[in-house]
């Protein structure tokens, strides 16, 4: 059996206000042709393929479309897609009754029994192979909010919740395959060990709490297509545990990523090989500095010039940072004023000042903030410290947590 492992799409995402549409959508043609010339028998896309929990109507017809030209290109193939943290749930299975005629599988979130007991048989997945016959069984485990994962039966604490979620599953599907059917699980988590980019995932929880170890995966689970983590890596050096990471880069600190999809090969329970397929960057990002402001301007005079033949949806997104003394109240001005004529796209300035140490401020001389790339914990820590003069305590911070999951699983209705 072979599958293909993608996740972290975002689709709607923006570039401090710059929509991606372009860079979505050659990035899904590339993937059309990849399932047509090489015909795998699945792909799983592991959680976030909205950027938002209500995303714009353009991001939702790029993911149906493309179910849909997939199905019509390759009527035997079966798709497995979760919701991540950035997903509503609710919406990603929506509609699931119509993705079901399309050999597509869409969960949003894991439902309880009368008595209490995880209600497995819908998170487990059959995979057939191309014969026809059932090749595995796929685990799919969308993105797991306290809501969800504790209460009476589990308890207040959300890892052990994650973690029975995890083992009732796993036995589940032990009990329900056949010797030498596979197990494939398909989850959107933090695992322990993982290496995060440095402006782009959103925190689940609170910092690393969430953070789960690879032991939740025990050795019956023949791969493990992970989702959350920009970054393609393996999860402590284990071959079958894998973040495929974004299929573009969602921030300036992802751009030395090789952004990728993973071609796995199993025979009966053996996992043969994981292959990643690099994917063509349809637009890059540049990030000049951080350097002096006359250095910056040197390095913008040697930008090249606009092509005039050239697709301009391709011209580079640019980041630029300046190193200043004092404020320059016409800094973008002279920025834009250097840029004219050039073939970039500039969507960001960020500027350092002496004494400031690491830290980055804008063009007027305050501090730069950019409150997309913070979390509800983040701010509700500033106002915090702001109000009260002190660090705000754990517990304080937790039942803030709590209070956020149930105003997102309100957000979440469609």
């Amino acid at each position: 059996m072979r599958l293909f492992h993608t996740s972290d799409w975002h689709l709607g995402q923006n570039l401090h206000g710059q929509e991606r549409d372009f860079e979505h959508a050659c990035f899904l043609s590339w993937l059309l042709a990849q399932l047509a010339s090489q015909q795998p028998d699945v792909l799983l896309i592991a959680g976030d393929i909205f950027d938002t929990v209500n995303p714009p109507v353009k991001a939702q017809e790029r993911l149906y479309d493309f179910i849909v030209n997939a199905h019509e290109q390759q009527p035997q193939l079966t798709i497995v897609m979760i919701a991540g943290n950035h997903d509503s749930g609710s919406r990603i299975e929506l509609p699931a009754p119509l993705m079901r005629r399309l050999r597509t599988h869409a969960l949003g979130r894991v439902l309880w029994l009368d008595d209490g007991q995880l209600d497995s048989e819908r998170l487990l997945i059959p995979l057939p192979a191309a014969n026809g016959d059932i090749a595995a069984w796929c685990l799919a485990l969308p993105f797991l909010r306290p809501a969800e994962v504790t209460g009476t039966l589990l308890g207040d604490d959300y890892l052990r919740g994650i973690g029975q979620v995890h083992r009732w599953l796993i036995e589940a599907a032990n009990a329900k395959r056949q010797p030498g059917q596979a197990l494939v699980a398909i989850s959107h988590a933090h695992m322990a060990g993982g290496s995060v980019s440095q402006d782009s995932e959103r925190s689940l929880i609170i910092g690393n709490a969430e953070a789960l170890p690879a032991s939740l995966f025990d050795a019956s689970v023949s791969y493990v297509a992970l989702g959350h983590l920009h970054k393609p890596q393996k999860v402590n050096g284990e071959e079958r545990i894998r973040y495929s990471g974004s299929p573009i880069p969602l921030s300036f600190s992802e751009i030395g990523y090789k952004h990728q999809i993973l071609d796995i090969v199993l025979d009966g329970e053996t996992l043969v090989s994981v292959e990643p397929r690099l994917i063509p960057r349809a637009v890059d990002l540049q990030r000049l500095g951080p350097l002096p402001f006359a250095e910056i301007l040197e390095q913008l005079a040697e930008l090249p010039d606009v092509d005039l033949l050239a697709d301009l949806q391709r011209q580079p997104w640019l980041e630029v940072r300046v190193r200043l003394d004092e404020p320059q109240p016409d800094l973008r001005q002279q920025v834009e004023g250097a840029l004219l004529g050039k073939a970039v796209r500039l969507v960001r300035i960020a500027a350092e000042y002496a004494g400031s140490g690491s830290g980055e401020e804008d063009d007027e001389g305050g501090r730069l903030v950019d409150l997309d790339q913070l979390s509800p914990q983040d701010l509700f820590s500033r106002a915090w410290l702001d109000s009260y003069g002190s660090e705000v305590d754990p517990q304080t911070l937790a039942d803030f947590a709590l209070l956020l999951q149930d105003v997102q699983l309100e957000d979440e209705q469609p």
